[in-house]
């Protein structure tokens, strides 16, 4: 199995395809694609040249990023790929001198951001009817 992650100074064509595919046809949420899509990085994960899953990344306050949009096809979960993606993410934002991530978990998959490393931060909230939370993660600096 081949896998390669490309980062992407915009929306491009495999993320977009990706979101929808999981968010918009599979968890039926309507407003996927904002204004915030303009302003950050994407990354798409490959698996033997085909595109497997995708996430964002965009400066936040000081030295704080937003990690969002992470989603994997059906066909490629189990696979660790989400983890693959953070981890790239973390990298990126390490390298633009970032110490933070937070993000917007879907309860159901907070133990997964767990494993990644995060906490849940603050109460349980509704977006498009869906319950989330939020959870940060502080970055090792590098030596």
């Amino acid at each position: 199995m081949d896998i390669e992650i490309k980062k992407f100074d915009n929306l491009c064509d495999d993320a977009r395809a990706i979101r929808t595919a999981v968010f918009v046809r599979e968890q039926g949420f309507v407003n996927e694609f904002d204004d915030i899509d303009g302003n950050a990085v994407h990354f798409v994960l490959y698996v033997d040249g085909n595109a497997a899953g995708t996430c964002r990344i965009y400066k936040g306050e000081d030295k704080e990023f937003h990690l969002g949009r992470l989603a994997v096809l059906s066909d490629y979960r189990g696979m660790s790929l989400g983890k693959m993606l953070i981890d790239e993410a973390e990298r990126c934002v390490s390298n633009m001198g970032g110490e933070n991530i937070s993000l917007s978990a879907q309860v159901r998959v907070k133990d997964f951001y767990e494993k990644c490393g995060f906490s849940a931060v603050g109460e349980e909230y509704l977006d498009e009817g869906c319950p989330h939370i939020k959870m940060v993660k502080r970055l090792s600096l590098p030596i």
